[in-house]
């Protein structure tokens, strides 16, 4: 296109009367004398270009961070689904890959929440800063709901805006210098978390892991729990049942084999219990279940996948007094300073949702959404089931575990998203052992979650 059609029909115009022989003067020659001007070429000089340069300043970027490799997983799975839709503009994208919640929260844990709220406005009912720790009464409920009779107490709960944030938060308790183990696959943020804090060597292309991380293998072959004869001895231990992404729930005697693994190595285990109202089968729902667990665990827990609080941001890590460092000194008091220094407390309003959601109705309309998430899991297990894969999870978990042998987990969620336009979510980001797999979640309206099992049995039928 000419550069003339770009310029503004104003500054065109006015250019070309400006550059064009004026007749001003013999118009009016005969009523006045005015000494005719020299109109001489006016040329257009391009400025000399210039070399654009970005200012830096003189802070070294952290190298910690560019060990990281790529993106964190999700924000990747939705820079890919966005690519997906402006490709395919008219197609109705379901998305089983992220596991966020669906459904509305219920009624009653919203009416606290709104009640609360309003009463902000009044001078009785206003509050500021809150207790980092957590308000009383709900730490109390978390203690009588979830943990009674395994001798956890108020004083042991702290009340958080969720679990990913507290396991930065732990990290931060333990500094660089631990050493890490972790479920292979499991949650990106446990191993990302560790390289960022400086836990970890650079990443090994050829393997697909960072170095002086544990990986733990779990896979169908060892029931999804490692053979921890062959795991080094770590620092910390992190460990998620029901497990995300594989949908696996320890037993009771694997757990006290994990808890008397730690014990024989001094280790401490971080136990991720987000997903255990969620259990089916007669397995442990908190690792203190275990005897001996409070002196070598601790657990974090959350609102979000049984409350639908993804977005209100309400979770707990329970430190037992128990738990100390080898000097002796109380593992809870240092996450008390990192929470007091760190953070302000989860907002009130959340905080009145926590409590509704424990009181005897709040944790029946709380079944009753898990209960709906697993009726979806069903759904999907029987899908891929009926198509002739080999499908785990599902059962304690809104996770179904689905098997591609001999595939790559991120070419099939390529070829599942653009044949179907249904996003899972590829093994391969939970990590090594998670190739030739994808996640489904059961996260979502039972209409799409039927649509999206039709778009699969037309797809590998």
């Amino acid at each position: 296109m000419a550069l003339q059609n770009h310029l503004p029909a104003a500054i065109s115009s006015s250019s070309s009367a400006f550059l064009a022989p004026s007749n001003l003067g013999s118009s009016r020659a005969s009523n006045a004398s005015i000494p005719a001007k020299k109109i001489g070429v006016i040329r257009c000089v391009a400025a000399p270009h210039e070399e654009k340069t970005t200012y830096k300043t003189k802070v070294l970027r952290n190298a910690n961070m560019a060990k990281l490799q790529a993106g964190y997983l999700f924000p990747e799975i939705a820079r890919r689904r966005a690519a997906h839709m402006l490709k395919y503009p008219d197609a109705q994208v379901i998305s089983l890959g992220i596991g966020d919640t669906t459904e509305p929260i219920p009624d009653v844990i919203t009416s606290a929440m709104a009640k609360r709220s309003y009463a902000l406005s009044t001078l009785e009912g206003y509050s500021g800063y809150g207790a980092e720790q957590g308000e009383k009464p709900l730490r109390a409920a978390i203690a009588s709901t979830f943990y009674r009779d395994l001798g956890i107490g108020e004083e042991d709960i702290f009340v958080s805006d969720g679990a990913k944030c507290d396991i930065s938060r732990l990290q931060v308790v333990f500094g660089s210098d631990v050493t890490m183990a972790v479920q292979d696959p499991s949650y990106p943020a446990y191993v990302d978390s560790s390289v960022i804090m400086g836990q970890t060597g650079q990443f090994q292309q050829d393997i697909e892991k960072y170095g002086k991380i544990e990986y733990m293998k779990c896979t169908p072959e060892n029931g999804f729990f490692p053979n921890l004869s062959t795991v080094a001895r770590t620092d910390i231990i992190f460990f998620c049942s029901p497990n995300n992404p594989t949908g696996s729930a320890a037993t009771r005697e694997q757990l006290t084999r994990l808890v008397k693994f730690a014990k024989d190595n001094g280790s401490i285990i971080i136990y991720d219990s987000a997903y255990a109202m969620y259990m089916s089968d007669d397995n442990p729902q908190s690792i203190f279940e275990i005897p001996g667990a409070k002196e070598v665990a601790l657990e974090t827990s959350s609102f979000s996948k049984y409350a639908g609080f993804t977005g209100v941001r309400l979770g707990w890590t329970v430190v037992p007094k128990e738990l100390l460092f080898s000097d002796g000194f109380p593992v809870a008091r240092d996450f008390n300073r990192i929470v007091c220094t760190c953070f302000n407390g989860a907002s009130n309003i959340a905080q009145a949702g926590g409590l509704a959601c424990l009181s005897p109705e709040g944790l029946s309309a709380m079944r009753e959404v898990i209960g709906f998430y697993k009726e979806n899991s069903e759904i999907i297990m029987d899908t891929f089931s009926s198509l002739g894969f080999k499908v785990y999870g599902g059962k304690n978990a809104p996770y179904v575990w689905v098997h591609f042998p001999g595939r790559s987990s991120w070419d099939v969620f390529g070829e599942i998203l653009e044949k179907t336009h249904v996003v899972t979510t590829p093994g391969s980001g939970f990590g090594p052992a998670g190739d030739g797999f994808i996640r489904v979640s059961a996260f979502g309206h039972r209409n799409n979650i039927l649509e999206a099992c039709k778009r699969f049995k037309q797809l590998y039928k």
